[in-house]
C-alpha cells in the first residue's frame, strides 16, 4: 500500500459561521458601511480562520529560514555565497533590519540554518540543520537529493508545531540565502505558465548583464529539468532550495493545524506557490504583506490571487515586509473588536 506525503492531508477549513458574524458585526459598528475598506475584510477573514466573531493577534511567531544555492557558480548573484552565514551572525546579534523589527514588536524572532556552505557555522540560538553545504547546481543537476527536500520540507513542518507548542496565532516567515531569487523563479515557472523573462529580477542588485546572464541560466535550468517539473515535489526538488522547501513545509503545517500564515516577499510568495501546488487546501490561510519590488512579485501575487496588504517598494526580503504588515492586521483586530456598535453607543444608523 502507497503512504501519501504528510503534505497531502486535508487542511482546515475557515469557520463560515464565525465568518458570517463578523461580517454581522462590522454592518452594525459605527462607521459607514466600507469605510475601513480591507481592513474590515481583513478582519472578517481572520475570524473565519480563528474562528471566533472577533479575531486577535496576540501570539505571532516570526521564523527565518537560511540555506545557500549552488547556483551562484553561474554568477547570479551580486554578491558571494559567504554572506548568507554571516548575515545570519548578524541576526543573531540584533544588526539586520527584521531584528529591529521583531525586537522592537516583540515578536519572537526563530532561526533555522539549513545548510550554508560554511558547515561548520555554530550561532548561539540558531538551530543549525546541515542538509549540506548548500544546494548543488540545478543549472547541471537537481537542486536536493530526495532526502534533502523531504528533510527541509520537515524542517518547516517542525518548526511550526514547536512554535504551536508555545502557542501562535499568526505565523510570519522570512528567508536568507544568496541566489535564492534565481531558485525561487525557477520554481515558480515550473509550477506555472509564467515564464522567466516575466519574473527574472535583479534580486540583490544585478545590472543588466547580471539579470540577462540570470535568465539564461534559469532558462537552461528549466530545460534540462523540463521532463520532471509536472509533479510539483519534484519541481522543488529539482529547482529549488533547502530554505524555499522549509518555507513550503512550514506554509503546509499551519494550513493542516488551522494557522494563519503571513507571506513575505517574491521568495516567500514562490514557497506558498509551491505549498498550494502541493495542497490546495492551503491557500485560504494564506495572508500576503506586501507587494515587493522584484519585478516578477506581482505576477506571483496574480499567480495566486492574492491582494497583498502594503506596497512600499520593498525587496530586502528577511520577513521585513511581513513584519512591517503585522501591526496593521493587530490594528484591523482591534478596531473590529473595540469599535462600538451603533447600539451600543446610542448612535442612529442610516434608514
Amino acid at each position: 500500500m502507497t503512504v501519501s506525503p504528510w503534505w497531502q492531508q486535508a487542511c482546515r477549513q475557515p469557520d463560515a459561521a464565525a465568518e458570517a458574524a463578523a461580517l454581522v458585526r462590522q454592518a452594525q459598528l459605527t462607521k459607514p458601511r466600507g469605510a475601513l475598506g480591507a481592513l474590515e475584510a481583513l478582519a472578517v477573514r481572520l475570524a473565519a480562520l480563528q474562528g471566533r466573531e472577533k479575531p486577535a493577534i496576540d501570539q505571532p511567531h516570526l521564523t527565518l529560514f537560511a540555506g545557500d544555492h549552488g547556483v551562484v557558480a553561474e554568477g547570479v548573484s551580486a554578491y558571494p555565497q559567504a554572506v548568507t552565514a554571516q548575515m545570519l551572525g548578524n541576526f543573531v546579534a540584533g544588526g539586520a533590519a527584521i531584528s529591529v523589527l521583531a525586537r522592537e514588536q516583540g515578536v519572537p524572532l526563530r532561526l533555522v540554518d539549513l545548510g550554508t556552505i560554511d558547515t561548520s557555522l555554530e550561532l548561539p540560538g540558531v538551530r543549525h540543520l546541515r542538509l549540506g553545504a548548500g544546494t548543488a547546481n540545478f543549472a547541471l543537476q537537481p537542486a536536493m537529493t530526495v532526502a534533502q527536500c523531504a528533510a527541509a520540507l520537515q524542517a518547516g513542518r517542525d518548526t511550526l508545531q514547536q512554535v504551536l507548542a508555545e502557542g501562535c496565532d499568526l505565523f510570519l516567515a522570512g528567508e536568507m540565502g544568496i541566489g535564492n531569487t534565481s531558485a525561487a523563479t525557477a520554481l515558480a515557472c515550473a509550477l506555472s505558465d509564467l515564464q522567466p523573462a516575466q519574473l527574472t529580477g535583479p534580486g540583490t542588485g544585478l545590472d543588466g548583464a547580471g539579470v540577462g546572464r540570470k535568465l539564461a541560466v534559469i532558462e537552461r535550468a528549466l530545460a534540462l529539468h523540463r521532463e520532471h517539473l509536472a509533479d510539483p515535489a519534484e519541481a522543488l526538488r529539482r529547482v529549488g532550495g533547502f530554505e524555499l522547501a522549509a518555507l513550503a513545509g512550514a506554509y503546509l503545517a499551519c494550513a493542516q493545524a488551522g494557522v494563519p500564515a503571513l507571506v513575505d516577499g517574491f521568495i516567500c510568495t514562490a514557497a506558498a506557490l509551491c505549498a498550494v501546488r502541493l495542497n490546495p487546501g492551503v491557500q485560504p490561510w494564506l495572508l500576503f504583506a506586501h507587494a515587493g519590488a522584484e519585478p516578477g512579485h506581482a505576477a506571483l501575487l496574480a499567480e495566486l490571487e492574492a491582494v497583498p496588504l502594503l506596497d512600499l517598494g520593498l525587496r530586502l526580503g528577511e520577513g521585513s515586509g511581513a513584519a512591517l504588515a503585522l501591526p496593521l492586521i493587530k490594528l484591523a483586530c482591534a478596531l473590529h473588536g473595540g469599535m462600538a456598535t451603533f447600539s451600543e453607543a446610542l448612535v442612529e444608523d442610516k434608514q
